[in-house]
């Protein structure tokens, strides 16, 4: 029989200026993000999850194979669980080179296939070039991929990620994000990832739990909940949702993609790729606007057919974010109150949403 692809974890957590409330049921596959402020509870979940924690009333299962469940007196140690951990801290050994950090993590796997997983980490994560290397000559971006390195050699069955680029800078950031998006796209292992940062959930995730004070205020796919207005992230500066599409056209004369998506067909800027290949885009909220008819005059190539489906005030008094309705994929737009009275928006209302191919922010 088929074990279920599925993470559920249940955790209440008592401390004096503390109290946390979850409750999840998460995709056993891809990326799932634990999202929101510093205190939020994100850290403590994942030290729960890998065993560094133990609280009464626990429970947690991964694909059908249960780590902890208090009600049954049973606790699987964190030595025995198949975890692999990223801090936001490298923590490699100084004391070892890249090779032999990676070593240490393949000896503890005793893995009969070790060669093959070490080849496979090392053009995962690019970092060949750097087995010689002494941890400490090594830069921030270069340490993490190493540190991630390791942790996938110990063979996990769930690797935990948290704030793995909240000690880099934002070139190092950049650096990093691909390699970390190579491995949700060529690894079958589920990955909990903790972060405060919009721009990475929205690169990263497919699925996400918002947090605030130790509840769980959304639990969802990461194109739905990214667009919910009723949560705090749809309304910040730089709220956005994610839109998939499939490249089935290129303009190399401009140096463009076409892709197709459920709204229709968009066009982006972006290096070469193949026909068919999937592409991720985050689509900011104030780089859409509105029109009640197609534009037959304007720079702005993107133009899809839209109804209005709710409204929510913004952060200032000046504008409102509109959800809209693209043939199935949500989008938002901030736009000015003045701008929506002018163009009698209210829910029902037939639009256009206009996207620069400039402000698109392809991903993959």
């Amino acid at each position: 029989m088929t074990q279920p692809s599925v993470i559920r974890a249940r955790f209440t957590v008592r401390r004096a200026d503390f109290r946390l409330q979850a409750d999840l049921a998460l995709p056993g596959r891809g990326v799932s993000a634990l999202f929101g402020h510093s205190g939020s509870g994100k850290t403590t979940i994942l030290r729960a999850i890998a065993g560094l924690e133990r609280h009464a009333g626990g429970y947690l299962e991964v694909n059908g194979e249960t780590w902890q469940d208090e009600a049954r007196h049973l606790f699987v140690p964190p030595h025995r669980r198949a975890v692999g951990y990223v801090f936001q801290e490298a923590s490699l050994f100084p004391h070892l080179s890249v090779q032999g950090n990676l070593d240490f993590a393949r000896k503890r796997a005793r893995a009969a296939d070790g060669d093959t997983m070490m080849a496979h980490a090392l053009s995962l994560l690019g970092i060949a070039h750097l087995l010689e290397r002494r941890t400490t000559a090594l830069s921030g971006g270069e340490r993490q991929r190493v540190a991630i390195a390791r942790a996938l050699l110990t063979r996990p069955r769930l690797l935990l990620l948290d704030e793995p680029l909240a000690s880099l800078d934002g070139k190092r950031k950049e650096e990093v994000l691909p390699y970390l998006e190579r491995l949700q796209e060529e690894l079958d292992i589920p990955m909990l990832y903790v972060s405060h940062s919009t721009e990475e959930v929205a690169r990263l995730a497919d699925h996400v739990v918002l947090l605030d004070a130790g509840q769980v205020l959304a639990s969802g796919p990461a194109a739905e909940t990214l667009a919910r207005l009723d949560l705090s992230m749809a309304l910040a500066d730089d709220a956005g949702v994610v839109v998939e599409g499939i490249v089935d056209g290129v303009d190399s004369q401009y140096g463009l993609l076409r892709l197709r998506a459920a709204g229709g067909a968009m066009h982006v800027a972006h290096k070469a790729m193949a026909l068919g290949t999937s592409l991720r885009m985050r689509v900011l909220a104030r780089d859409v606007s509105l029109t009640l008819g197609p534009q037959t005059d304007s720079s702005i190539l993107n133009q899809l057919r839209a109804t209005v489906t709710a409204e929510w005030p913004a952060h200032d008094a000046a504008h409102v974010i509109v959800k809209l309705d693209a043939g199935g994929t949500p989008l938002l737009a901030r736009i000015t109150r003045r701008s929506r009275d002018q163009l009698g928006l209210q829910a029902g209302r037939a639009v256009w949403a206009q996207v620069k191919a400039a402000a698109l922010l392809s991903m993959r």
